[in-house]
């Protein structure tokens, strides 16, 4: 009988007393719908922006509807030789951005030969409803330290 009385308090109640102490702390986090729990903090707190020659290469201003958008992202700083590219499409028709998709590109070394990225893939998106839409590029370095963008608009008819 002392055994049973011994694993109820060193076992059974202090998992109970977790879950009924964690489920009130998430009941009250919840109940404000503004409120950010600030998850992935760290990711971008150590970010530098550096204004960087950044090069998208065969954008078109206008394309028809249900044909590929195709473009490459030239680069001229030797601080991101090496790192991840991001390209984001979105609709700007609206008052307010909507992405449209965005991709990525890992471990985009190019420095060495000058290539133009993405290397040894490419972006290519097909946009089948008209409107005005905005591509931004993204790129960050290695270590995800310092980061350079640039951004151009584009109709779609």
């Amino acid at each position: 009988m002392v055994t049973s009385g011994i694993l109820f308090v060193v076992f059974i109640l202090p998992i109970t007393l977790s879950v009924i102490f964690g489920s009130l702390v998430m009941a009250e986090v919840l109940k404000d719908p503004e409120r950010e729990l600030g998850i992935l903090q760290s990711e971008s707190s150590d970010l530098t922006v550096i204004s960087t020659q950044v090069k998208i290469l065969g954008l078109e201003r206008v394309y028809s509807t249900n044909v590929e958008v195709n473009i490459q992202v030239s680069i001229d700083d030797p601080v991101f030789d090496c790192g991840d590219l991001y390209v984001t499409i979105y609709d700007i028709s609206k008052t307010s951005k909507k992405v449209v998709t965005q991709s990525g590109f890992f471990h985009q070394c190019f420095d060495k030969n000058n290539l133009i990225l993405p290397v040894d893939d490419e972006f290519l998106q097909t946009i089948e409803s008209p409107g005005n839409y905005e591509i931004v590029i993204e790129m960050f370095d290695k270590q995800n330290k310092k980061a350079t963008s640039t951004s151009a608009e584009f109709t779609v008819e």
